[in-house]
């Protein structure tokens, strides 16, 4: 089971730098979940206390704004989402429906505390990569806002 996983979030910006054994280690302690198509995963405003990595399939990002859904992106095989509740502890910030069938790596807080416990420099590896995410993430979506009030295409950075 875990050389194909471990393989997948090595792909994955979060997970980069970090040792073999360290994603052994969390594969060990990760839950495994399968999310029919159709099915709303998690609501906006929703406690947070995980992250999760689609193993497979495909699921739709969207926000509740004056009574309706708008949809934000769609995400693939080897993304992520929900990172923020690792560092931020605030209430989900969007939905998310799975569009396909869906495999899902959910890692929690508290699977990331027995990291922090097991190997500090890997746990503080993780926690760099989270922020470097966000830090990308906020400068797309800075760029997209600024297109969007200035009416012009948005020049978005490769991934």
């Amino acid at each position: 089971m875990h050389p194909k996983l471990i393989a997948l979030l090595q792909s994955m910006p979060i997970f980069g730098g970090i040792r073999e054994d360290i994603l052994k280690f969390l594969l060990d302690r990760v839950i495994i979940r399968h999310i029919e198509a159709g099915r709303c995963f998690l609501r906006e405003g929703d406690d947070a206390t995980s992250m999760f990595v689609l193993e497979r399939g495909r699921v739709v990002i969207s926000k509740h704004w004056n009574g309706d859904e708008h949809r934000i992106k769609y995400l693939e095989q080897g993304d992520c989402f929900g990172e923020m509740a690792l560092l931020d502890m605030h209430p989900r910030s969007a939905s998310v429906t799975a569009v396909d069938d869906c495999g899902i790596i959910e890692l929690s807080r508290k699977v990331l505390m027995e990291l922090y416990e097991h190997d500090l420099e890997q746990f503080t590896l993780i926690q760099m990569n989270i922020g470097r995410e966000m830090s990308r993430r906020l400068r797309v979506a800075d760029e997209q806002l600024f297109a969007a009030r200035f009416g012009r295409e948005a020049h978005v950075p490769d991934a």
